[in-house]
């Protein structure tokens, strides 16, 4: 019977954005991380097309919105760590979410499982959702999407 056991992740990878049901797969991811004893990678993809031109020229203006991302990220890092999630790592990635995440992202993390939220509307967070289903179907690796 040993094999109805559920599969334990090593490693984990969630995208986040604001959205609620990003907040509902963060949570799912954390609880996952710490009931595994696995690595929580928490990912958010910035995108340049949300930006003006003379916005993605400008280093200063895109340094600044990174480094406002990572503090973002840092909450959730926190919150992961506060909840008993050992490793927590954070990567932003650039581009169009759905690509980036599955032909970037997830080659150089290499998780066991990526988890995403299904539904966003405005924003960076409308790509996440529209994009669920091109990372569930272009994968690599077991997708779950959170709703």
């Amino acid at each position: 019977m040993e094999s109805m056991n559920p599969k334990k992740f090593k490693r984990i990878l969630v995208g986040v954005d604001d959205s609620p049901d990003a907040q509902l797969a963060f949570r799912y991811a954390m609880n996952r991380a710490k009931y595994d004893d696995a690595e929580l990678v928490i990912c958010s993809i910035m995108e340049s097309d949300s930006m003006n031109i003379y916005q993605a020229l400008s280093k200063d203006y895109v340094h600044g919105q990174r480094a406002e991302l990572v503090k973002h990220l840092e909450q959730y890092q926190k919150l992961a760590e506060r909840v008993g999630v050992k490793q927590v790592k954070l990567i932003i990635g650039e581009g169009d979410p759905g690509e980036t995440m599955v032909k970037t992202i997830i080659p150089e993390v290499k998780p066991d499982i990526l988890v995403i939220g299904s539904l966003s509307k405005s924003g960076v967070r409308k790509y996440f959702g529209s994009q669920a289903a091109y990372m569930a179907k272009y994968s690599p690796v077991s997708v779950m999407i959170v709703r």
